[in-house]
């Protein structure tokens, strides 16, 4: 009660001396009506304890009667085993149970850190767009009204940037209920079409002038990454967390660790990889040969950033759009495509894909030399013959 009282004007005074029994009131400097604004508690025994407990103040609407009210159900409450929050306690647990967008997404950036895939960009997508629309709103507040009002504000934009902001806005919000800082969102979000997204891929002649200055780049951290990603259509992130014990060399095997579909899996070590791989140990172990990493980042830490790849890109006359590890990965899907050697499950397998028919809608049209095939077998086998 001390601290009750710091904050109010005078000692307690009972609400009345028999019709609201254990309630009381404190008189507040603040005035509510022409008259001073009272804040109404209430009191009750919990074995030797006395409790008393804040309902509000008048100007909020708690009177008498809600305070006596909750004191009723509190002490009935207690012999059965239920608890009754009072008013301040229901705002105190809702605060806790349903942040604000502002919090959770600072949580999520903060829990995410370096392993988020396109931190920067995402930082840029939420201040640009979302923090505007929902920083100060709980999730629980959140309605249909304000994801069709953000859309209409995104119009003009790219189909992929349109979907890439509402899918961060969902991202964050379903990390704040996983971890049980606020409600699931009360609807689905409807995701437009991401139509204008673009599968990055070299021509030949790119190819051939990427290799010709990769392969001889001073840096060798940046020369062995990039080829790994040319090489096995690694994802950047996997190519940094990758650690020598992910590394078997006598059963050719590659285990990638936590991938995008969040299973670990194995790739196939080819020889022209285990070459790179073994080259790469032999430098890192003269740097920093306590370092798990095999391509370790400051101090043998983590690595978070490869600042060579776009130097390594103008070099070799590479479009400014192309991404180079992203670009690389969709550059060995699409040769192995086009190859016609593999199907589409196989690219699917290599590339470790949870979704088969996410690597269908990716890749599938470059199979034209497969596609043909399949088209003279399934003539030969409705012709008839006689």
């Amino acid at each position: 009660m001390k601290n009750n009282q710091k904050k109010s004007a005078g000692k307690p005074v009972k609400a009345h001396a028999n019709k609201w029994a254990g309630v009381y009131y404190y008189e507040l400097t603040s005035l509510w009506d022409g008259k001073p604004d009272r804040c109404y508690y209430f009191t009750y025994r919990q074995g030797r304890k006395m409790v008393w407990k804040k309902v509000g103040k008048l100007s909020e609407g708690f009177g008498p009667e809600v305070a006596a009210d909750l004191r009723a159900k509190t002490i009935l409450g207690l012999s059965s085993g239920q608890i009754v929050l009072t008013p301040k306690e229901e705002r105190e647990e809702r605060e806790r149970r349903d942040k604000t967008f502002q919090e959770i997404a600072d949580l999520y950036f903060k829990a995410k850190g370096a392993d988020l895939k396109g931190l920067r960009t995402d930082k840029n997508r939420f201040e640009i767009h979302l923090a505007p629309r929902f920083n100060s709103l709980r999730i629980g507040q959140i309605e249909p009204e304000h994801i069709e009002t953000i859309k209409k504000e995104l119009k003009g934009l790219k189909p992929a940037t349109v979907w890439n902001v509402l899918e961060l806005l969902r991202r964050i919000i379903n990390f704040g209920h996983r971890t049980n800082r606020c409600p699931a969102l009360g609807f689905q979000i409807e995701m437009p079409r991401k139509d204008n997204e673009v599968v990055e891929y070299l021509t030949p002649d790119e190819a051939r002038r990427f290799l010709a200055v990769v392969k001889t780049w001073p840096d060798l951290d940046a020369r062995h990454m990039l080829l790994l990603a040319y090489f096995t259509g690694m994802r950047r992130g996997e190519i940094f967390k990758l650690e020598e014990s992910d590394l078997d060399f006598h059963m050719k095997l590659i285990k990638i660790r936590a991938p995008k579909g969040g299973k670990t899996s194995t790739i196939g070590m080819s020889k022209v990889v285990a070459d790179i791989l073994k080259n790469q140990l032999v430098g890192k172990t003269s740097r920093f040969p306590e370092s798990p990493y095999v391509f370790p980042g400051h101090a043998g830490e983590l690595r978070t950033d490869c600042s060579a790849v776009d130097k390594i890109k103008k070099s070799a006359g590479l479009a400014a759009s192309f991404r180079p590890f992203h670009g690389l990965r969709h550059h060995f899907a699409v040769s192995l495509a086009n190859s016609g050697q593999f199907t589409i499950n196989m690219i699917s397998e290599a590339l470790t894909h949870k979704n088969l028919d996410f690597t269908k809608k990716k890749y599938a049209q470059f199979l034209p030399e497969t596609l043909v095939e399949m088209g003279n077998a399934a003539a030969e086998v409705l012709q008839f013959k006689g």
